[in-house]
This record gives structure tokens, sequence and C-alpha cells, in this order.
């Protein structure tokens, strides 16, 4: 116990012993172990050197030993601590067995009476422990530390050690602003500026801050703009505020003034860490979050930040603070409700105290909650257990799941919890009560919610569809029907949700969805399999099946199928003969398989026997027909054999016809193919005439013979070969079979490889590759899609049948004009169109007579398609360009094919035109959807024939031609021709090729330009000398119409003029569009060739209504028709027939579409001729009114007694007939030469002709139409003349005593009358030998 009086010394010694013995003292000094940790140990390095060299021992052990020495007298201290400074260390004590080491002796601990107080304070570098400054009593008025550091004065000696510890050395990191501008060269370590200002500064801080105890040094770290910012760092213990105050202000005053050193904006930086703790460790998206900061020094100035935001945090409804000084601790505490992914980053708690600041940070992660769960599931009503679940993917500690529900019907259960697995499921029933039809369909959302201890939730929909398990009802009637008959069976659902519906039979095949149709409705939906030709495949069970989702409705249905053969396999000899009214005939019916049937043959109402001849496998039915048994010569009858099976069902086989002919007709004589007239031509099944037949396969077609002089001839032979014709039957039964997508794969590959074999045989039989061509038709309708092999086999037949050997006897097939060749394109399309690549590399296939590119398009590859085709031996190429732009539009995953073929070209029929071929490819382009938007193609072809006609891009357009195909320019143009290639721009997709036009001029060649210059300014001066025509009318009208004649003649003459000025003004106009280039759409055409039609017509019935009013005044001289009649006659025939004909033209070729031309705005020639509805009016109104002129002139030349007629009625006929016998001739030469020019391979002379004539039809009317008329010359020379010789000659004129150079009498027109007739005398109109007047018919 120490007394007040006394001074109390406390010293450390370090003693180090070489052996482990324990040491045992008397004193009440409390010895430690030497347990101080690696940074205590660092400030005694001298001491820990000396240490280990007095120390050699790897067993030596080091204490600590801490000495209480009390003094009665303080001048004690000075000289005890003078003789503790002067000892040499290290210290060495010799024991028996053990040797000491005294390391140091330190005084650390004087305590002093101070008034009634005892204070103990630490000597220089040592400092009481932090623990004893918080629970003792301090003296900090005399405190050198700073607040939470250590302290050097208590107010009482510590009962229990330990004393003043080695004080500790702290680094702070403290900056200072001076007021100067700053500059880049202070950022630079090795510029003059920076080590100067690091010199004066440093100088100045060693100044200011070596009085502070501990001080080590001081360094300037660098230089920050805004003004300049110095920081530096600092090495000392732990000082007061105070003294580092003072400090700063001695720095300020060390430091040369030019620095403008700032003595408010010293900041110091501790190291001393805060405490930073969050709660929970693991944050998930809606924790409650919490961060405590805590800190030792008593401050409640705290601030919190989040970083990523650089916004300092306050209360608000998701962030709460709470600050508080408790237990000698400072606390903060930030609350984060309903945290958020965006709440995560780092967090910063800042303490500020005077000039230090104390900061932590605590990078928190926030992880989102997933909770998985099936977004729908499909639920049938059949009271069977359904479980919806859902699954947290994060370890959570979930404290409860709740699940919810929502919709129009209520279906609750139970929730199962299993928090191990993360998972929840709730499980319920449901049957049809609960589900009726009229709720079936419906959504109820089940949600399931976890919450977790923090406050996290985390929850997922499932849209649970409700079903009623569908009820079935199938046809109740037995189905029990014959090969060839037609059945259906309808499949009724009581519920309309269904994922699929589909047939199949009882082996579990598919059937094709050809034969089946289903349909949804409100309440239910069915399906019906209907097969209109049975045959035994279809024997057996048939199951419909309604899919939803694993759920499946079955009904099934047996169909019973009896043999009977089909009428087209039943082959009958003959098809025709002749038969000796005396003689007979054997005729006979086959069948392919045997079967339980009675047959007879049928004559009417006669019914003959037939008698059953098996051969291998072919069943034939025989019967002699005895013609004398008939009392029918020189008729022809139809023979019949009638199949009936055991259920009674019938079939009636192919008519066989037989000529009864008196025998002495009969010349032609043969065995087999019978007898025959001369000139007879009759056609056999192959199988049954001379052609060769294979054992057990016979061969198919048809062979045609021709009776010439006493032989049979043959005509035309289309017989298959027997391997192509077995080929072809299968086929036929293929597409009737219900498996047919299954069956097609097999018989293609089958078909590759005996076509290839076969080559021979097609080459030398058109019949055998019109058959594979029918194969290849038939197949293309079966499928929905066509994978890569498939379309290899359908190429490697393509190309055998294309092949060079086989073009000779395509020109065969060309000479009987079918359009197989066209039906071959189009299987091919159709091919291409289903051919679907799925993942596999794109289809490309290369043979000599056909290739084909593809690609499919991907949305996130989408590229421009680009193919080029080369056949080096046909020395042709091509290629395809399709814009990715166009692309965009086509659905995923289509597919885009293109094939060329170098030889399909020669095959195909020639233009309706008759236009030469340019010798190039056919390249076909399809896409496997259907295309909505707007397209694009463009392609280049080698054009081989560069010189000579015009080049026309066209696509094989399977409409035209009554549906069997032809080249069509529509929608395609010529975008650049250099000669050797001409690129093509399409709007569509199908096959094309270019067309070189010999005959027809090119457009861009010198007579092309020369011909369309003609055309213009033709008809542009035609429409100039027709309005002419109108205005000479107008101003000539009531001089020229005083009598009826006159005015009917001149009622024409406008209303020719004006139809052919409305004609002409219609055509130049729409000419002039399309010559260039411009879209016309498809309904203006066909209203301008309507009117154009209509006012060309106009043009020669008027024509023709004055020949018939020509006619009408000489025949019915004494017959009188007012005015007014006359006129709706003639408005009736000159508009009324015209319209009538337009009408009907347009009528019966508009709903097809082929009223108009492809590229002209005219009638349609090449599909339905109807530029004969023009042409043959025309022309029979040239004829009609020729004749009526020649009958007219004869009639005035040569009177009948009685008939002679008055001088204005003859004046006026004459006019009519000069009319008509000129214009007529004129107008229909003119439409001659035109008509010529539609017509395929017309010579350019009659284009050449035509726009020269077309020229002067305006003018011809407005001359011998108009101006060639006396009275319209007198009246003109009447109202244009001012001179008294024209008054005078107008007066002579009206009195006849002169003859004016243009009347009737002249010389002059003489000369154009004589082709008419010669001028006759003026009859009198009173006549004296009989005392009356003679009325003129033709005076008004």
């Amino acid at each position: 116990m120490k007394s007040p009086r006394r001074i109390t010394l406390c010293l450390m010694f370090i003693v180090i012993y070489s052996s482990k013995a324990t040491l045992n003292w008397n004193s009440e000094s409390a010895i430690h172990p030497l347990s101080l940790d690696e940074q205590e140990l660092s400030g005694e390095e001298a001491l820990r050197q000396k240490q280990d060299a007095a120390t050699k021992s790897s067993a030596a052990e080091e204490y600590t030993i801490d000495i209480e020495i009390s003094f009665e007298n303080a001048s004690s201290l000075d000289s005890v601590k003078a003789y503790l400074n002067s000892l040499s260390f290290p210290i060495l004590e010799n024991y028996t067995d053990q040797i000491t080491n005294i390391v140091s002796i330190n005084v650390t601990t004087v305590c002093r009476l101070a008034a009634s107080e005892t204070w103990c304070s630490c000597e220089p570098g040592y400092g009481w422990p932090r623990e004893r400054c918080l629970h003792n009593l301090t003296c900090q008025e005399h405190d050198v530390f700073l607040p939470g550091h250590q302290c050097s004065c208590l107010k009482e000696l510590p009962s229990k050690g330990p004393f003043c510890q080695l004080q500790e050395d702290i680094t702070l990191n403290m900056r200072v602003k001076l007021n100067v501008g700053f500059q880049e060269d202070l950022m630079n370590t090795s510029s003059a500026l920076y080590r100067s200002y690091k010199t004066d500064l440093e100088t100045a801080f060693r100044k200011g801050y070596e009085t502070l105890p501990g001080f080590k040094g001081v360094t300037v770290t660098g230089f920050k703009s805004g003004s300049v910012i110095v920081t530096y760092e600092l090495q000392t213990t732990a000082p007061s505020l105070d003294l580092i105050h003072k400090a700063n202000e001695r720095v300020v005053q060390s430091l040369n003034q030019t620095y403008r050193m700032d003595d408010n904006s010293f900041q110091a930086f501790s190291g001393n860490e805060i405490k930073l703790s969050v709660t929970p460790e693991i944050i998930f998206e809606g924790d409650t979050v919490s961060l405590v900061c805590e800190n030792d020094i008593l401050s409640s100035n705290v601030s919190w930040r989040h970083k990523e935001q650089e916004l300092e945090i306050q209360n608000s409804s998701r962030f709460s603070i709470y600050t508080a000084i408790f237990n000698m601790t400072s606390i903060s505490k930030l609350t984060i409700h309903n945290i958020t992914l965006g709440d995560a980053g780092e967090y910063i708690c800042k303490l500020i105290l005077d000039i230090f600041e104390y900061e932590s940070k605590k990078k928190i992660d926030v992880i989102p909650i997933q909770i998985l769960a099936n977004e729908e599931m499909k639920v049938i009503c059949d009271n069977s257990p359904v479980s919806v679940s859902c699954c947290s993917d994060s370890k959570i500690d979930w404290i409860k799941t709740e699940w919810k529900q929502e919709g129009n019907i209520n279906i609750s259960g139970s929730a199962e919890i299993h928090i191990d697995s993360l998972c929840s499921k709730y499980v319920f029933r449901v049957d049809r009560t609960q589900c009726p039809s009229g709720s079936s369909g419906t959504t109820v959302v089940y949600t399931c919610e976890f919450i977790s201890g923090y406050g996290a939730r985390g929850s997922a929909d499932t849209k649970v569809t409700f079903t009623s398990a569908a009820n079935l009802t199938i046809t109740p009637d037995p189905i029990s029907v014959s090969e060839g008959q037609n059945f259906s069976i309808k499949c009724i659902s009581d519920v309309s949700n269904y994922d699929e519906v589909y047939w199949n039979t009882s082996a579990g095949i598919k059937v094709h969805q050809r034969f089946y149709t289903t349909r949804r409705y409100p309440n239910g939906a069915e399906s019906v399999l209907a097969v209109k030709t049975s045959t035994r495949e279809w024997n057996g069970t048939y199951h419909c099946v309604f899919r939803y989702k694993n759920s499946y409705s079955i009904a099934n249905k047996d169909v019973i199928v009896h043999p009977l053969p089909l009428e087209l396999n039943i082959m009958v000899d003959p098809l025709e003969a002749t038969v000796s009214c005396s003689g007979s005939h054997h005729i006979k019916c086959c069948i392919e398989e045997d079967g339980d049937y009675k047959v007879t043959f049928q004559i009417g109402s006669l019914s003959l026997p037939a008698a059953k001849e098996v051969k291998e496998k072919q069943v034939c039915y025989k019967h002699n027909f005895n013609a004398n048994s008939v009392s029918w010569c020189s008729k022809t009858v139809d023979v019949f054999c009638h199949f009936t099976n055991a259920v009674n069902n019938s079939v009636w086989s192919p008519s066989m016809k037989l000529n009864l002919v008196p025998g002495e007709n009969i010349t032609c004589q043969d065995p087999i193919i019978g007898v025959g007239e001369p000139g007879k031509v009759i056609q056999k099944l192959c199988q049954f005439s001379n052609v060769p037949n294979s054992p057990g396969s016979p061969v198919g077609g048809i062979i045609t013979y021709k009776c010439v002089g006493s032989q049979w001839e043959e005509k035309r032979n289309d017989c298959i070969s027997a391997a192509i014709n077995s080929l072809l039957k299968l086929a036929k039964a293929l597409v009737k079979s219900p498996s047919q997508d299954e069956k097609l794969p097999t018989y293609l590959k089958n078909l590759s490889v005996s076509i290839d074999k076969l080559e021979h045989e097609i080459s030398s039989s058109p019949g055998s590759l019109g058959a594979v061509i029918n194969i290849l038709d038939l197949l293309s309708t079966v499928p929905t899609q066509v994978n890569s092999e498939m379309m290899m086999h359908v190429l490697s037949t393509v190309n055998v049948i294309l092949g060079k050997p086989v073009l000779n006897t395509w020109k065969i097939l060309q000479q009987q004009q079918t359009n197989q060749s066209s039906q071959l394109l189009h299987s091919v399309e159709r091919f291409s169109q289903a051919l679907r690549s799925g993942d596999s590399p794109p289809l490309s296939f290369s043979q000599t007579n056909v290739q084909m590119s593809s690609m499919v398009i991907k949305s996130s590859h989408l590229k421009t398609y680009q193919q080029k085709f080369v056949f080096s031996d046909s020395d042709l190429w091509g290629n395809v360009v399709i814009d990715k732009s166009h692309l965009e539009n086509l659905q995923p995953d289509s597919s885009v094919v293109t094939m060329a073929f170098p030889t399909l070209q020669a095959i195909l029929a020639k233009d309706i035109q008759e236009n030469n071929l340019a010798e190039s490819l056919v390249m076909t382009t399809t896409v496997s959807h259907n295309i909505t938007m707007p397209f694009r193609i463009s392609m280049t072809f080698k054009n081989s024939s560069p010189s000579g006609g015009e080049t026309k891009c066209v696509f094989w357009n399977f409409g035209l031609a009554n549906n069997t195909g032809g080249w069509d320019s529509s929608g395609c143009y010529v975008e650049e021709g250099d000669g050797d290639n001409v690129t093509c721009i399409c709007d569509h997709l199908t096959s094309f090729s270019i067309l070189m036009s010999a005959d027809t001029p090119d457009p861009s060649s010198l007579l092309g330009i020369l011909l369309d210059i003609i055309s213009y300014i033709g008809v542009g001066f035609s429409i100039l000398s027709l309005a002419a025509c109108l205005v000479v009318e107008v101003v000539v009208w009531k001089s020229v119409t005083k009598n009826r004649t006159s005015y009917m003649r001149h009622t024409c003459i406008v209303n020719i003029a004006a139809s052919l000025l409305i004609a002409n003004t219609w055509f130049i106009v729409v000419a002039a569009i399309q010559d260039n280039h411009y879209i016309l759409c498809k309904t203006a055409c066909v209203v301008a060739t309507f009117f154009i039609h209509f006012f060309y017509l106009s043009v020669f019935f008027w024509m023709l209504t004055l020949g018939l009013m020509l006619l009408y005044r000489l025949v019915f001289i004494l017959h009188e028709t007012s005015r007014s009649t006359q006129k709706a006659i003639a408005f009736c025939l000159g508009y009324g027939c015209p319209l009538a004909i337009s009408v009907i033209t347009l009528a019966a070729t508009q709903p097809r579409e082929v009223y108009t031309r492809k590229n002209v705005c005219w009638l349609n020639w090449e599909d339905t001729k109807a530029l004969l509805a023009f042409a043959i009016p025309a022309l029979i109104i040239v004829v009609v009114n020729i004749t009526i002129t020649v009958v007219v002139i004869t009639k005035i030349l040569r009177p009948s007694i009685g008939d002679k007629p008055c001088k204005q009625e003859k004046s006026s006929l004459f006019q009519i007939s000069k009319s008509i016998g000129v214009l007529t001739p004129l107008l229909g030469l003119t439409w001659g030469f035109g008509l010529t020019t539609v017509f395929p391979g017309t010579n350019l002379a009659f284009h050449i002709i035509f726009a020269i004539l077309n020229v002067f039809q305006g003018l011809f009317i407005l001359l011998f139409g108009c101006l060639w008329d006396l009275k319209v010359q007198e009246a003109l020379l009447s109202r244009f003349s001012l001179s008294r010789w024209s008054s005078q000659h107008s007066k002579s004129t009206s009195l006849g005593s002169s003859t004016p150079v243009f009347s009737m009498s002249s010389p002059i027109s003489r000369r154009f009358n004589n082709l008419f007739g010669k001028t006759v005398s003026t009859p009198q109109l009173f006549h004296p030998a009989h005392g009356i007047y003679r009325k003129c018919p033709l005076l008004g």
C-alpha cells in the first residue's frame, strides 16, 4: 500500500532467461510473460537487437517485469533516473544452471501528490492503456493525447496493473489549402515547381510539428487542384487537439506568406477505424437491413453516405438514422427498409470531431429473390390430384410460405411446405362439377409467396387453366363400304379447349391431315374424317384423339372396306372397235387381283354373261359379242362391265364403244387390233395391243391406230413401260393411303433409283416420260414438309428427265400439245415450297440439268440472299439476289430455295405470241411461307442471243391458257442489259426466264424509236384533224343540214369524228404512261381498254349507220320516216351495239382477269381471243359498207323508171356514197394492218404501214367526210369570204347559172365524181306534162 506522501516510481525490466525455469519473486511486483504484439515491439527494435546479441539459446524466454518503487523524498527520483540511464545493457547475471540477461530498465509511470489527489502520469513515450482511460478518472486538462487514444494522466494508480505502456506511433493523414492558383507542374513529381513546393512546405511542417510529443517526421505526399490542396502525412504519438492546433499555427507562421496558406483549412484523418457492422450478413431483396457504426470518439456528429448515389442519406420512409452515445461509445444506426437492388453498394459512416474525420466503409450486396414456378398449367377436371409448386433459387431462412388464388372459380387445396428443399406445394383436386363446360377454359392464378425473417418477400404466379375432360361422340352408324366409295366419320367433343386433334389407326399410324378437318366452336369442337375414295388400306379401326396437355380423349370407330375394283383399275378391251353387223368381237374386262365378284356385260338393258379367266396375277372376264344377236346395225353401242361384290355394291367399268357397220365397208383386219373402215381411228390399251408385255407387270398407256387402205397403221404411241407403269400404280395408291406421308420418303428414294436405271426407256417413250411427270405431280400434293434427303431424290429424278437424251421425247409431247412441261415445273415448285432444312446446313444440289441452293432465314443472322448457278456444259449462267431488307418481312426459319434449269426453257410451251426464246436458264425461287409484304427479286441471266429483237423478263404463269401455263411479263421488267447478260427485276416469286422477240422492233432501237415517233405524232395529228372536223361541222351545221339526208349524214360524220377523237385520246394517254414505265393499276387499265374498245367500235357502227341510211333512201324512196325516228335508230345502232358488245366482252373475260393483255391496255388475244370482239364487227361492217356503196352507185347511175331522184337528193346521196366509198376501205385497211400486228411472226413492214395509215385516219375523215362535201365548201366560202366576188359566186351558185370549181359539174370535181358515176341533169320540181308536183322525199 502506498503512502500519500511518497513518490512512487514504476520500473519495467525486460529479462531474458536461457532456461525454462520459473522465477519466484518475493515481492508484489507483477511478472508478465512477454506477450506483446508485433506492433508494440516495433518501437523496441534496438532493444531486441541487444537481446538477440546477449541470448543465443533457442530455448530462451523473454519476460516483462513491472516493479513499483516508492520514495520518501521526491529528489531521489532524478538520481535514480540518472543511474538507470548510465547503465550499459545487456546486463548478464550467472546462476548455477541459468543465464539471465537484463535487456533494459525504463521508468514508465510517476505518481505525485497534487493537492488532495494523486496524479499518476506517464513518462515520455508511454501512456495509460485505453481500458484504464475508460474506467478510471483522467486528468483531462493535462492530457496530451487525442480523444479515443491513450491518456497520459490518471487520478489514481490502478490497484492492479498494468502501468503506463510503451506509447504507439500513429500516422495522421492531413491536408491544408493554399489560396494560390493550381499549376499542372504540381502533378509532376520531377518538376522544379513540385520540388520547390515540397521542400518549403516540409520545412514549415517540421518547424510547426516538432514540438509535438513523440514527433517522428512529416512528408508531403502530393497536390490536388481546388486552389492547391496539400496532402501530407504526420508521424507522431497521439497528441491532444490543443497541441495540434498550436502546431498548425506555428506551421502557418513558419511558411512564406506567398503560399497564402489558409489556417482554417487544416483537416486530419486518423487511422483509428470505426467499427461498422451489417445485419443480416447475407442480404436479399426486400430485407430490412441495419448498419451500425461504433466509435470510441465521443461525438454525435455522424453522417451516412451511399457512395454510388453520392448523396448524404437523410431520414425518409425507407431510411432511418439513429445516433447516440452509450457506455463511453458513440453509436450510429442506419436502417434500410425493404431494400432494393438499387440500394446495393458501398456505405460510408463518417464521424467528425474538430479537424479530425473518422470514417468506415462497408459494401453490401443485395441478392435478388427468384421464386421458380411453372408460368402456365393446364388441368383436366377429372378429380385427379393436381399440385402447383414453387421453389426459391436462393437458400434463405424463410419463416413461412403463403398461397393465394384469384379467378372466376374457386378451386382450393392445401399447402405443403418443405423448407429444407426451399419449395412449397399446393395440392388440390377438381372434378367436372367444379368446372362445367360453360366455365371450361377458365384460368385461375395461384400465387405462392415466401417470407423471410428480415422481411424479404418473393412470389411467383402460376396460371392454371381448367378444362373439362372431353366427352367424345362419334358417328354411331356402322361404316361398311366397298372400295371406291366414300365415307366420313364425325367426332364431336363437348369442350372447345384442346392442343391437338388427330386420327390414327389401330397400329398407331397417324392419318395424313389432308383427310380430316377440325373446327372449334364456343362450346365444343368437331373433327371429320372424310375419305372420297376408299381402298383396302382403310380397312380397320380408327381413333379420334383430342389431346389436351397430357390428357387424351379417344373415340374409336371400325371401318370395313369390302373388295371392289376401282373404275380406274378396270382395264377394258377394246376401248373402241368396229364390228361387222354379221360378225362378232371378243370383249373383256381385266383387274389385277381376284375377288368374289359377280361380273356381267351390259349393253343398255341387255345383260350378257362373262367367262372368268385367270392368268398369273391378272383376272379377266370375257364375252364373245355377236352382232347379229342385236338389231342395231349401223349404230354405235356402249358396252360396260358390271362388277358386284359380296355386299351387293357394284361398279361400272369404262365404256367400250362398238361401232356396228355393214360388212362390205370393212377393209382393215387384224386379230388383235380388230377390223375397221378406211380412215377409222381407234385406241387400245397398250397391254392388249401388239406392244410386248413383261410377265406379271403389264405395260400401261394407250396406243392409237388408223385404218389406211387395208392396213392398220400406228398413229400415236403413248405406251408406258412395265417398270414405270408399276411405279405409277404405286404412286396412285400412295396418294389414297391414310399413311401417305410416312410412305413418301421411301417411295421417292426408290423412284430416284429406278428412273436412273430406266433413262433409256424414258428417252424412247413419250408415254413413259409423261407417266414420270404424272408421278411427280401426284407426289407433290402429298407432303406438308420435305426434308433434305427427299428433295435430293426429287431433283435426281428431275435431272434424268431433263437430260439432253430425253429432249427429243419432250418435242413429241409438245407436238401433242400437252401441258406436261408446265406440270413438271409446278410439281418441282411445290416440293421446294415444302422444303424444311431444320437445323441441318442449307441444302445445295448440283447436277448437269438442275442445280439448287437454299438459305434458312435467321432473324439473328440476317444477310442478303445471293446465289449463282453455272452450267459449263450448256455455257449458261445466272444469279439471284434478294436484299436482306426484303427478307426481314419473312417469317423466321423460312426457307428460300432457288433452282436453275438449263434445258427447261426449251421444253416449256412457247410464249403465246410465239416470241423466240433466248437460250437462257429458267430459275425458280420459292419461299416456304406466304409473302404478304412488298417483295423484290433481282436476277441476272446470260443472254445467248444478244443481237436482234426486244428482251423481255418473263415468268411462267400457271393460270394462263386455261391453266395450261404460259410466259407472262407482269410485275417484271428489264433493269439492265449489256448484250451478254440481262438483269431482271420482279415483285413476286416463281419461275423466271427471258424472251427475245425477233419480229417486234426493240423499243431502244432506231426503228423502234422511229415507230414510236410516228405513232405519237400521227395520233396527235389525227386528233387535231378530228377536232378541226368537229369545228367545221359546228360552223356549217345550219347551212348543210336543211334536208333529212344531209342532217343524218352530218350527224354520222360528227359522231364518227367524236368517237375516234375520244378513242385516240384514251389510246395516246395510256400508251404514254406505259412507255414511260409508270405503273398503271389493273382497274385503270381495264377501264381504259373498255372505253378504247367502245369508241373504236362506235366509229365503225356509225359508218355502218351511214351506209344503211344511204341504202334506205334509195331502196325505200316513197317511205317516210321522221327525223327523230331516224336519229333514235342511228344512235341505238351507233352507240347501243358497241356498248352491248363491249359490256359482254368485259363480263365474259374479266372475272378470269383475262380481259386485257398482260403488258398492254388493249383487248386480250393470247388467252381469250377477246380482240375478236373488235375485229369481227369491224371487218363485217367494212364488207357491208363496201357492198352498200356498190349497190347505191349502181342504183344512182342506172335508175329504174319512176325512181329518178331530185337534184338535192342526188347530191346528198353522192356525198354519202363518196364518204362511205373512201372512208370505209381506208379505215378497214388501216385496222386490217393493225390486226396483223397482233399475231406472232408479223413482218416489220406491217408495223410500219399500220403506223403510217393510223396517222391519216383523222385527216381522211376531215377531207373525205367533211371538206369534200360541196355544200360544206360553199358554206365555208360564204361565211369567210368578204369580197363581192364571193357574194356573186354564192348567188350564181344558188341560181345554177355558174359552175364553181368544186361543184358537181366542174371539171375538177368531175374527175373525183367519176370514181362513183357521172353527173346527171337536175330534175324539175314541176312536170308540165302531168300538171302535178313531184315531191322530193329528201326535202324537209
